[in-house]
């Protein structure tokens, strides 16, 4: 069963070059055939391993070989082509000459031939990369880039791209002209999908529009990026700054590097290239530095007056500690210079905290861990386009879940339906404010929180975001294209936006330029909702937190909420019936908001059954209910009734404690490979029964073409 959420592609002139430029380009922090946790196992583990085939079994093949077991036995184990064996005992003698003997030059050509980066190479023989690099360019040993031909030889390729290898002959043509390389954002996976690859095509797109060559780095043979014919170069190569630096030395006299359309991955190469002299085009670096930096957001939005959680960064546990009890419980903790909310987390005590620093992340100084007091309100976010001088605030998007849902798990509604109109002239106010501050060239992506009233700026990303596709979809400004534009050097005005022509309602002026929010549709809403793969990924808990866990997103459009909202739960697989038993297992902090769930889920003809605490607490309200067991209270027991088919819908919310986790995430796994619909989050229960309460059975929606109304 499929379990892959993405892919890439390498080329190379040998099997080894290849699979090790592959493997670096999985942005999985591995950039050779070493795995510390598969080096830790003993001999037998390690053969069980060759055995079973998962994603770290090429890495096991590996230390299989550096523990001298043979080719035949581990093709007897494993089942894999001797040929393959025979390219991987190629990489692992190689790391053995390395380790043994001089750098010569004869031996580096060899390594890299064999795939091997400089940071590999540096690891094994004790080198700073930067150091290898020097080096090698010293000893003469540079890439050369090789033509795939894609017309196979029949007729001359007229757009043809390259893979590079350390071979003799270079095929890459790099013609005279004003020219741009544009990062891709590699292989698709939870947390950066294929949104990202939209951005950089489109902006590609513009480049050429603009009469400037368009170069694209990216190693995703799935994406529109990597077709041949969409930009006037391609390089397939893994997105690290050896193998962007090489391209770069290869196209000569470039005008720069656009990193901000790749998501994380292309936004973490702006630094170093930087260092290494090559201009990044769009927003400065250092302002870059200055939204991702804790302490220096923490100067900036306290200069310009604008709320923020509270909280503070840590390198030590200790140092964890006593931000948390400075700020107070619950808080939010999270590595920083990270995409889709990877190992973030709500942690209410202490003993939480304590263990997260330990288990879930690894410390370190360069890479410190963010603190902040959660506040539980409705995230808000927004995706802006600016010049420098007037910032165009594309839309402003609700979340239905309330903050500690990742906002790529969340269902995102366009127009807002619950803010008022003071709330929405602040967000422009503040988002206006960051972006010119920031000095944006290009996009920013904004998040904010709405806590006892008062408006909080979560975070601000100086990048394109997942949700620029949906808001061009639906609001019409092409905000790839205009970024693009703006880096190019028009500015917005020159493009012919002017606030006070464009019927904008809401305008904030500031000495320093003007933003204002794109006019939004006429009886028209919009809804993306997230897609998961929990029967493919059956070990994750179905469970929303501020990890990312979706897999894709899907957009509904009607007149109202309630339709719009339908299509897209339709659309992305959550099919609830009209009628059937509704199970309610929620934490002791949701009875109260359960209590009027399962009183609007009764008053419509369901059947409610729940476990014994919320029972009660169903009970004392006046709520039928019947008491079902949990898993820890014997048979029959909710699992059983759910294999059983007697159970429709399941709203779980997480409790505290080992035994509840446990019967929790048995509950909700189980539910999900049974096809029963399991909403984790009261906030998408609530907006299940609007649709439920708007919509009966039966009832007709109506349905029109993008093109009709945007």
């Amino acid at each position: 069963q499929m379990k892959a959420t993405g892919e890439v592609m390498a080329i190379d002139r040998t099997f080894p070059g290849a699979l090790l430029k592959a493997v670096r380009s999985l942005e999985t922090g591995r950039d050779g055939l070493f795995h510390p946790a598969v080096q830790a196992l003993d001999d037998q583990a390690l053969r069980e391993r060759l055995r079973t085939p998962n994603d770290e079994r090429l890495w096991a093949v590996a230390e299989a070989l550096r523990r001298g077991v043979t080719v035949p036995e581990i093709h007897a184990l494993s089942a894999i082509d001797p040929f393959f064996l025979d390219g991987i005992e190629a990489i692992v003698a190689m790391e053995r000459e390395l380790a043994d003997g001089p750098l010569t030059a004869e031996r580096m050509r060899r390594a890299k031939q064999l795939g091997f980066s400089d940071a590999a190479i540096g690891r094994i023989v004790g080198m700073d990369p930067l150091a290898v690099r020097r080096l090698r360019l010293e000893m003469g040993v540079r890439p050369v880039f090789k033509m795939v031909d894609s017309c196979a030889g029949e007729f001359p390729a007229a757009t043809p791209y390259y893979y590079s290898c350390y071979d003799e002959e270079n095929e890459a043509v790099s013609p005279p002209g004003r020219k741009a390389v544009v990062l891709g954002s590699g292989p698709i996976r939870i947390g950066q999908g294929i949104e990202f690859d939209y951005s950089a095509v489109h902006a590609a797109w513009e480049l050429k529009a603009e009469g400037i060559q368009s170069i694209i780095i990216n190693n995703n043979p799935e994406t529109v990026s990597t077709d041949f014919d969409t930009s006037d170069r391609l390089y397939f190569e893994p997105l690290t700054l050896e193998d962007v630096l090489n391209v770069v030395e290869q196209e000569g006299d470039i005008e720069g590097v656009v990193c901000q359309f790749g998501g994380q991955t292309a936004i973490n190469l702006a630094v170093p290239l930087s260092r290494a002299g090559v201009r990044v085009l769009g927003t400065d670096i250092d302002q870059m530095d200055r939204a991702e930096d804790r302490e220096r957001f923490d100067e900036l939005v306290a200069e310009l007056g604008i709320p923020r959680p509270p909280g503070g960064t840590a390198t030590t546990v200790e140092e964890a500690v006593a931000v948390a009890e400075r700020v107070g419980y619950p808080v939010l903790v999270r590595p920083s210079f990270v995409l889709g909310g990877r190992a973030m987390e709500i942690v209410h005590d202490e003993a939480d905290l304590r263990a997260y620093m330990r288990d879930a992340i690894a410390v370190s100084s360069d890479r410190p861990v963010l603190v902040d007091r959660y506040f539980l309100g409705k995230e808000v976010e927004v995706d802006c386009v600016s010049d420098g001088e007037q910032v165009i605030i594309a839309g402003i998007m609700e979340h239905l879940e309330r903050a500690g849902v990742h906002s790529g798990d969340s269902i995102a509604v366009y127009p807002t339906v619950t803010l008022t109109h003071r709330q929405r002239e602040t967000i422009v106010a503040y988002s206006t404010r960051l972006a010119l501050a920031l000095q944006v060239k290009g996009l920013v992506n904004i998040q904010y929180v709405i806590h006892g009233g008062e408006i909080y700026v979560i975070e601000v990303n100086p990048r394109s975001s997942r949700t620029v596709p949906f808001l061009t979809k639906v609001t019409g400004l092409e905000l790839a294209k205009v970024a693009t534009q703006v880096i190019a050097g028009h500015t917005l005005a020159e493009l012919g936006y002017d606030p006070d022509r464009s019927g904008a309602a809401l305008v904030f002026r500031t000495p320093a330029g003007a933003g204002w929010l794109w006019p939004e549709p006429a009886e028209r809403v919009a809804v993306k909702a997230p897609v998961f793969s929990w029967q493919k990924l059956t070990q994750v808990d179905t469970a929303l937190s501020p990890e990312m866990k979706s897999t894709g997103e899907v957009l509904g459009v009607d007149a109202d909420l309630p339709r719009a909202l339908y299509k897209a739960l339709l659309a992305s697989g959550v099919r609830v019936p009209h009628r059937g038993t509704v199970l309610f297992t929620v934490a002791d902090r949701d009875k109260a908001e359960a209590v009027w769930l399962a009183r609007q889920f009764s008053d419509l003809g369901y059947r409610i059954v729940a476990t014994t605490g919320t029972a009660r607490a169903l009970q004392a309200c006046a709520v039928p209910v019947e008491r079902v067991n949990k898993v820890s209270e014997g048979a029959p027991a909710i699992p059983d009734l759910i294999r059983a088919g007697k159970i429709d819908l399941v709203i779980n919310t997480l409790t505290r404690g080992r035994d509840a986790h446990r019967d929790g995430f048995i509950i909700r796994r189980t539910a999900v490979e049974h096809g029963v619909p399991t909403l984790t989050s009261l906030d998408t229960a609530r907006a299940v029964l609007t649709v439920l309460s708007s919509l009966r059975e039966g009832e007709e929606v109506g349905i029109s073409a993008v093109q009709d109304w945007v």
